[in-house]
């Protein structure tokens, strides 16, 4: 069983553990993600092990909406992200089945409260042998595939809100939608976790214009170390899962992007891209 199932299945309902987030709390958390509006945050004073209860908790009533959990997602995994923030390693969060869309897809641009635009990329857990993993090389043995990903969260919290490790975790790092493209199959695996980490990955706006570009080695040293932290935080993965990796560089609003977004990544086999159309 998965560990953010095991732990909403020994959570009974309306007992808050610590300052794990209430019935009422989460509840109203969701009213504000789904109507789109600013949202207090979750587990302000509480521990990161209070934001992983409330997170699991968070996730079973999202469900409905979003879908059940895929898999995982790292955040702030870049050296900038991390000093912003405060902290000295990633957070762990969650991705739904409904937040998936292809590429090209259309969205609103006022897709959330604080909608924001990411370049990222997905790891496709192949075998469940890669719990064993020890090095980015044993990562890519067992990924069957990697997919370009633009995440699209959704920041959510109103103005005045703490934004820390804690309460990103807590509201599982602000999972909302994202367009995933084509899958890569690794064929090479030690081919595969050097391009990783050599890759130019570049966000383009509607218009063309690049937003930011970063080498692969931005995340982590090798995109394939999110995988490794993940794991050393006690996520035991599955043949499926999907792994979203984290930033190749500062999250930008939707509103800034003229209309779309893409996202290229040079030294993948085929130069791939993935893209989003931004409606009003």
């Amino acid at each position: 069983m998965r560990p953010f199932v095991l732990l909403a299945a020994l959570i009974t309902p309306g007992l808050a553990l610590a300052d794990c987030a209430t019935d009422a709390e989460i509840a109203a958390f969701v009213a504000s993600v789904t109507a789109n509006e600013p949202a207090i945050a979750l587990g302000a004073n509480g521990t990161m092990e209070d934001a992983l209860c409330t997170q699991a908790r968070l996730a079973a009533a999202l469900e409905p909406t979003m879908g059940p959990v895929i898999g995982y997602k790292a955040g702030l995994t870049s050296k900038p992200a991390q000093e912003r923030f405060g902290v000295s390693e990633p957070v762990q969060g969650l991705l739904f089945e409904k937040m998936m869309l292809p590429s090209g897809a259309s969205v609103p641009a006022k897709f959330g409260a604080i909608p924001m635009v990411e370049s990222d990329l997905v790891l496709v857990v192949g075998d469940d042998a890669i719990n064993e993993a020890t090095t980015p090389g044993d990562v890519l043995s067992n990924i069957s595939a990697v997919h370009p990903f633009i995440e699209l969260p959704d920041m959510t919290l109103a103005k005045g809100e703490p934004i820390n490790a804690v309460t990103l975790t807590a509201i599982g790092v602000a999972p909302k939608l994202g367009v995933l493209g084509a899958g890569i199959a690794v064929d090479d695996p030690a081919a595969m976790a050097l391009a990783l980490e050599e890759m130019i990955v570049t966000l383009r706006d509607g218009a063309g214009e690049v937003v930011v570009s970063a080498a692969g080695n931005a995340v982590l040293g090798n995109p394939a170390n999110s995988v490794l932290w993940l794991m050393s935080k006690g996520i035991t993965l599955k043949k499926g899962d999907l792994i979203s990796v984290g930033s190749f560089g500062p999250l930008t609003p939707s509103a800034k992007m003229k209309g779309g977004a893409s996202v290229t990544y040079s030294g993948l086999p085929g130069d791939p891209a993935v893209s989003v159309i931004f409606t009003n």
